[in-house]
């Protein structure tokens, strides 16, 4: 009996020690990264999806260094705040996502997701600037000038809650992109969106001159249904030359003016 107490101390105590080992080394591992400092920032940027940077590396360190006011180079391991190099980069118009760390190597790793554009805007005042998937507005890039579809015309300033007012121009302009954007056949016919004076909604084709008018933005994908239908029967036998118009704008038909 009293040798199993003896055991069961033994254990118990033999617990204590790995317990207050495991702590102390914590402990010191935690005092010796206090003191350790940084060797570099590495910044990894994904690259959008033709393999293009709306923001590149400088800008990057050009932004950390403004915001803190000095390099993070050097510093202690307690210096480096991860979760501000995070806030700041996720501020920035044309990240999506961040993540910063400092790794065994003691480098500070950045990794970065950009925004991809989608839709480039140029509205009334002649104010330009890109939506990207999910019509998050973001500014020109000094770097980069996306190919993308493009809105122009009678087009209202930017609002930020446009995508809540159903029947403001940008709601319908950016939902117009997305079903274009979204099929391929539309996406490989289609260049420009334009907006009259009256509030009409223009497509026009990368190739040729023609013009396909859609009229006011309602039965759009009644429309958009109708067009590929004609182009792919009518344009299909006859080519696309021979219209200089395509006409949506009446209910179920498709008038094409030669």
């Amino acid at each position: 009996m009293q040798r199993q107490e003896i055991i069961r101390t033994l254990k118990f105590l033999g617990w204590i020690a790995l317990v207050l080992l495991i702590v102390g080394l914590l402990i010191a591992a935690a005092k010796r990264k206090d003191v350790e400092r940084t060797k570099s920032v590495n910044v990894k940027i994904q690259a959008l999806p033709n393999g293009e940077n709306l923001i590149t590396q400088g800008d990057v360190f050009e932004l950390l260094d403004k915001s803190f006011g000095y390099s993070l180079d050097g510093l202690r391991h307690s210096e480096v705040n991860v979760e501000r190099i995070e806030r700041i980069l996720k501020n920035y118009p044309f990240v999506k996502g961040a993540n910063a760390f400092i790794d065994a190597e003691n480098i500070v790793q950045i990794d970065i997701q950009q925004r991809v554009p989608v839709l480039r805007i140029i509205d009334k005042m002649e104010v330009s600037y890109y939506f990207d998937e999910v019509g998050q507005r973001l500014p020109l890039s000094k770097n980069y000038t996306a190919r993308v579809l493009i809105a122009t015309g009678n087009i209202p300033p930017y609002v930020p809650d446009f995508k809540e007012r159903e029947e403001h121009t940008l709601n319908h302009i950016y939902d117009l992109g997305q079903k274009v954007i979204a099929n391929p056949f539309l996406w490989s016919l289609v260049e420009q969106i334009y907006v009259n004076n009256r509030i009409e909604y223009i497509l026009i084709p990368k190739l040729g001159n023609q013009k396909i008018l859609l009229g006011k933005y309602e039965e759009i994908e009644d429309k958009l249904e109708n067009l590929e239908i004609f182009y792919k029967n009518a344009i299909a036998t006859k080519g696309w030359r021979i219209y200089k118009t395509i006409d949506l704008r009446y209910d179920g038909q498709v008038v094409g003016v030669k």
